[in-house]
């Protein structure tokens, strides 16, 4: 029990480094360059900024005289993983994550590219806190700071077999989820001969309610509460409506870490590692067929490539496509986040706003349920509100998720009057992630690979960048008859017995 709390006192979803100059685009017009070969990177982002890397790690191992461009709509390196600065004073303060915020033990890619590129990691085990778990009406359950006497309290309100059941399931989904690192590791073609092969077709065909209900997690209390705290303060969605998949991951969050400044120095390495020609500021408005190559057109110009890898969200990006190529990805609903950052000297919320009694202390990361809803009572004004430390010897950071914005007024209320600096972010944070067993696809036409069909299935920084893995591979093993990896099966065979025998191993860095 004090294992599973803990997770979910971490378990919370970063502006990063911006050039001061926006690199010029490179025209080109000559024969030589438009027969050599070529990829176009659109998105630069986890899943972009580690296709350039994949690619890169391919031509060095195999000699491939390929060359990469990145395309960037916004001014910056990391996508949703991105920071601010308390009073817009990075000199003073210490950064603060506005979207992605950690990555786990399981996510070897990030864990590695930290080691590879000598980023510093701070884990949150050490954080002080207590959580508690709010259904818009009063606090149902508030953990003490005490293992034991938090597993004393949790077993008493939600029994002891549903925790176990449920660490048992997660730890069998992260299990099959670390094959992904390994020789072993499918390369697909879809997503869904993915979950086929993981044997998690129904995982993702049913919400992670009534999967836990169906698989011996039999204590309503434990689902309403503290599995629909994790999918709500992860994913802004219900565990009646979340996928199981997704509602499983929420709970893995064993090892909970991240990058000292902001995860976002992962992906600019990524970046900087690969050689590849960054267009910051650079919408790409169409992708057309032009004979045997891709054209790519911006407000600068067009540009040919062998191959095209999308990893920016279809639907969100402006880029017009041929009606055969478009009607192949389903709508994917994003769902509409406020992020409100603040500075106070308060150090607990208001102990009366959330039915406490005045002068009582508070929890320092409250989750919500909306289990209170499902029965016509008050819906939560937030999805979660968390302490993340001091900023000054009297301040603190706190983060609110939201779905809708929180006033100036409910702030001085909730925080006693002590608010300094507020800042408030509006993004389309996540996918929604219903129930489905269909996958827009990897592969939308010959040369065109798209890195954010696996979003509706996983969606995480690690995961863009295995996605990614697979797509470079693909891509490679189609173009130039080689992989990121081995060139033959002898090869392979070879590499696997290395990776049996060394539990460091992670494909893609390791082959």
């Amino acid at each position: 029990m004090r294992g599973t709390v803990t997770l979910l006192s971490l378990a919370t979803s970063g502006l990063a480094f911006q050039f001061p100059f926006k690199v010029p685009f490179l025209h080109t017009d000559s024969a030589a360059a438009s027969s050599s070969p070529r990829v176009a990177v659109i998105g630069a982002g986890a899943g972009g900024s580690s296709a350039a890397f994949w690619v890169s790690k391919a031509k060095q191992r195999h000699g491939l005289d390929i060359e990469v461009d990145v395309y960037e709509a916004g001014s910056y390196v990391g996508g949703r993983s991105t920071v601010v600065y308390p009073y817009n004073d990075p000199d003073k303060y210490a950064a603060v994550e506005l979207g992605g915020s950690i990555f786990v033990d399981a996510n070897r890619n990030m864990h590695r590219a930290a080691q590879e590129f000598n980023l510093s990691i701070t884990d949150f085990k050490g954080e002080d806190g207590t959580m508690g778990i709010w259904d818009g009406e009063k606090v149902r359950f508030q953990t003490t700071g005490y293992g034991w006497l938090d597993m004393i309290k949790g077993g008493l309100r939600y029994g002891i077999p549903s925790p176990k059941r449920t660490d048992t399931i997660v730890s069998e989904m992260v299990s099959k989820f670390r094959t992904l690192y390994t020789p072993d590791s499918p390369r697909w073609d879809t997503i869904e001969s993915l979950s086929e092969a993981f044997g998690w077709t129904e995982l993702t065909s049913t919400t992670v309610n009534d999967y836990l209900l169906s698989h011996g997690v039999l204590s309503r209390t434990w689902i309403d509460e503290v599995i629909e705290g994790a999918t709500r303060v992860n994913y802004g969605q219900d565990s009646t409506a979340i996928h199981a998949l997704e509602g499983l991951v929420s709970m893995a969050a064993q090892g909970a870490s991240g990058i000292v400044g902001g995860n976002y120095q992962i992906f600019e390495q990524f970046i900087e590692h690969s050689n590849a020609t960054l267009f910051l500021d650079t919408p790409v408005t169409e992708i057309s067929k032009k004979g045997s190559r891709w054209s790519v057109r911006t407000a600068d110009g067009s540009k040919d490539y062998t191959s095209v890898i999308l990893a920016a969200p279809f639907h969100s990006s402006g880029i017009t496509v041929e009606d055969s190529i478009a009607s192949q990805i389903p709508e994917q609903p994003y769902l509409h986040l406020h992020v409100t950052l603040l500075s106070t000297s308060s150090p607990g919320l208001n102990p009366t706003y959330i039915g406490y009694k005045a002068g009582q202390n508070t929890p320092n990361f409250l989750l919500t349920t909306s289990a209170n809803v499902r029965t016509g009572g008050k819906t939560p004004e937030f999805n979660s509100v968390s302490y993340h430390g001091k900023i000054s010897d009297s301040e603190w950071v706190v983060k609110i998720f939201s779905k809708e914005k929180i006033s100036d007024e409910w702030l001085n209320d909730m925080f006693l009057g002590k608010v300094g600096w507020v800042l408030r972010k509006e993004w389309d944070a996540y996918p929604e992630l219903p129930p489905t067993t269909t996958f827009p696809p990897v592969k939308l036409a010959e040369g065109l690979y798209y890195v954010n069909a696996f979003e509706p299935f996983i969606s995480t920084m690690e995961t863009e960048t295995i996605a990614a893995r697979n797509i470079v591979d693909l891509m490679l093993n189609e173009q130039h008859n080689v992989g990121i990896c081995a060139k033959t099966l002898s090869e392979s065979e070879e590499r696997q017995q290395v990776a049996q025998q060394d539990d460091s191993f992670v494909l893609g860095w390791d082959c």
